[in-house]
């Protein structure tokens, strides 16, 4: 059975508090898993997320500030303690390749699992299958910094009432889906395109075309909201979006699911994210995300 879900492993930026972790999200997608953004802790997070290193099979760094990254370390030699079986993945700036070489080996260990490096240097798709297409899109930090966006391909959904009137069941069905024709009557004649799902991971930016373009229609925009409205100078300079940015960043783009995340310390009522994101006119599904919540995709339309 597929499962298409985040699992939010921290939400704090900079600094961690009581109840919030270093950054860090899974995104289980059917039988994968992409880990986003380990931050410090992320390995103890996971542990009590229910995440098995064994569930990794991408790791996708946005920029290497230590909230980012800093789990890098102990998520890599649990991957070779555990002894994946699989190929992982990294991608990350390629700028900061020095950053990554230094976390990957950090301390000694001994390396058991096949670990490759994709640096990211531009727009564009970095990996491509059946199940998916992996892009990255340039943001706007004082640090060189990339979201991540997985658009699954297009499908077609079969219509019942077409099979019928064209006298197809059976395992006509499945030969028409297969060969794309059956006698007289194609594919394009009994089904509809069926949309694939799209995931977006913007993390810490200024607004800029590259938040535009990964957010557009995504089914589930996972975002930064690192200050409140009042404080947009404050977003401006570090470079950071604020709740209300978040939510019309969502509200553009056609989002249907909206998580905000990366909160900082001096915040300590969550509600006001959700407040300020709606009064910007989002008014699709809104999580204020929390360390070891799970976020289903929404099913599709």
């Amino acid at each position: 059975m597929s499962v298409r879900e985040l699992v939010v492993l921290g939400t704090a930026s900079q600094v961690p508090t009581r109840h919030r972790n270093h950054n860090g999200y899974l995104l289980r997608w059917d039988g994968e898993g992409l880990l986003f953004d380990p931050g410090e802790g992320t390995q103890r997070q996971m542990l009590r997320a229910g995440v098995a290193a064994h569930d990794l099979h991408r790791i996708c760094v946005t920029h290497f500030h230590g909230d980012h990254s800093l789990g890098l370390a102990g998520v890599i030699q649990r991957i070779n303690l555990d002894r994946v079986p699989h190929e992982i993945t990294a991608h990350y700036p390629r700028s900061g390749r020095r950053f990554f070489e230094r976390l990957r080996y950090a301390t000694a260990y001994r390396e058991t699992v096949s670990l490759t490096e994709a640096p990211v240097a531009a727009d564009g798709v970095l990996a491509a299958s059946k199940a998916y297409a992996l892009e990255a899109r340039k943001l706007a930090h004082p640090v060189e910094s990339y979201g991540y966006r997985l658009v699954e391909p297009d499908g077609r959904r079969m219509l019942p009432e077409r099979l019928a009137s064209y006298g197809i069941k059976g395992p006509d069905v499945g030969r028409i889906q297969r060969e794309g024709v059956l006698g007289d009557v194609a594919l394009e004649d009994v089904s509809e395109v069926r949309r694939g799902q799209r995931f977006a991971f913007v993390m810490d930016t200024r607004l800029c075309d590259g938040v535009y373009a990964l957010a557009e229609g995504a089914d589930m925009l996972v975002i930064e909201s690192t200050f409140l409205d009042a404080d947009i100078e404050l977003a401006v300079e570090y470079g950071h979006l604020t709740a209300g940015q978040a939510g019309g960043v969502a509200r553009d783009a056609g989002v249907r699911h909206l998580v905000l995340t990366h909160f900082s310390q001096r915040y300590s009522e969550p509600d006001d994210f959700e407040r300020q994101a709606r009064a910007a006119g989002f008014e699709g599904e809104l999580t204020v995300a929390h360390d070891l919540l799970r976020v289903p995709l929404p099913k599709r339309r």
